[in-house]
């Protein structure tokens, strides 16, 4: 994995050692990079487990695009939730719903 075709703000957020992240930044400015490279480097570098990556973007498109580079990158990301904050969300409810008495299908 080559990194050197990052600027020096997107290489901080890629190696950064905390454990959460946020990447706030305009559009055109690279954080579908920065996400795919983090995921990449965390898998590849840090020995993280796909399992254990909670990768959340806002649209389908975003995830999908992600998702795409970081195979591309890294191979098979069994485990690994990408995708958007809402179906996140969801996913999340139906599986607690058990204890609120809701049904799984709410």
């Amino acid at each position: 994995m080559d990194l050197t075709s990052l600027n020096k703000e997107q290489l901080e957020s890629v190696i950064s050692k905390e454990k959460y992240l946020r990447v706030v930044a305009g559009a055109g400015s690279g954080k579908t990079r920065v996400l795919t490279y983090r995921i990449a480097n965390l898998i590849l570098n840090e020995n993280v487990h796909p399992r254990n990556i909670l990768a959340v973007t806002f649209t389908n498109k975003a995830a999908k695009e992600i998702k795409e580079r970081v195979v591309s990158l890294v191979g098979e990301i069994r485990g690994m939730f990408l995708g958007t904050i809402h179906s996140w969300c969801a996913r999340f409810l139906r599986f607690e719903a058990r204890y609120i008495d809701y049904p799984e299908t709410f």
